[in-house]
């Protein structure tokens, strides 16, 4: 009997509870604990092992003008994946052996036009790569690499829930009420919501159940971004 493909089995475990929040300006910047996605992996597959790969003793590659590289090497079930992760500081800029500076627009929010405003530049600093910054990086590369083998990848990819915790039975859906109109005259076009990170009109999305969450609801429950923008800032998990 053919047993159960391991990235299906592990595609489906549900991660919502184990997704740690950091926040980084105006970022969101999610993260699974290496701890448990190895216990979970472990857990399914006692023989997984993983590497972390060395170059001249060192674990990681380094180059004056791009910063610090991280390797690892998963292997299940006698298939191996490898994945990379540069060495990052707290708002995802890459670390160097020395500190360096470096400047991004600096933005306001304005209380009249409800819009997050450009009002001119500031230098920000990148602090030197220890030991400690290629540790975490390696670990967040471990985690990234399962990912590689379906666990947690819907975090990657920007996704709430697995394919199946996500899916809505049919029945539920037909309980849900329909909202009435209690209002016949024609209302005053509200003004646009603004996404907080790019600055672009919110578009309505359309939900996996077919249904259409419009652009306000999906702002307050997005952190005030765009579809975009809010996966973007998912991409993150590490």
């Amino acid at each position: 009997m053919a047993t159960e493909n391991p990235f299906v089995k592990l595609f489906g475990i549900d991660f919502k509870d184990h997704v740690e929040v950091k926040k980084s300006g105006n970022t969101e910047l999610k993260y699974v604990s290496w701890a448990y996605a190895w216990a979970e992996v472990k857990k399914l597959y006692p023989s997984a092992s993983y590497e972390v790969k060395k170059f001249n003793g060192l674990p990681y590659v380094y180059d004056p003008i791009t910063g610090f590289m991280v390797y690892t090497s998963v292997t299940i079930e006698d298939v191996s994946h490898e994945m990379w992760l540069p060495v990052l500081d707290g708002a995802n800029k890459a670390m160097k052996a020395v500190p360096y500076t470096y400047t991004t627009p600096k933005w306001e929010y304005n209380q009249q036009t409800r819009r997050r405003e450009k009002v001119g530049m500031e230098e920000r600093t990148v602090e030197a790569a220890s030991m400690f910054d290629v540790n975490k990086a390696i670990m967040r590369c471990l985690v990234k690499n399962l990912a590689m083998f379906g666990l947690g990848l819907y975090v990657y990819a920007g996704e709430d829930l697995p394919e199946d915790a996500a899916q809505q039975p049919e029945a539920e859906l037909k309980k849900q009420p329909k909202p009435k109109s209690t209002n016949q005259k024609q209302e005053q076009p509200s003004m646009p919501c603004i996404c907080v990170r790019c600055n672009q009109p919110i578009k309505r999305v359309k939900l996996k159940d077919g249904s259409i969450m419009q652009a306000a609801e999906f702002a307050a429950t997005h952190e005030g971004m765009c579809a975009d923008c809010y996966k973007a800032t998912r991409f993150n998990v590490a």
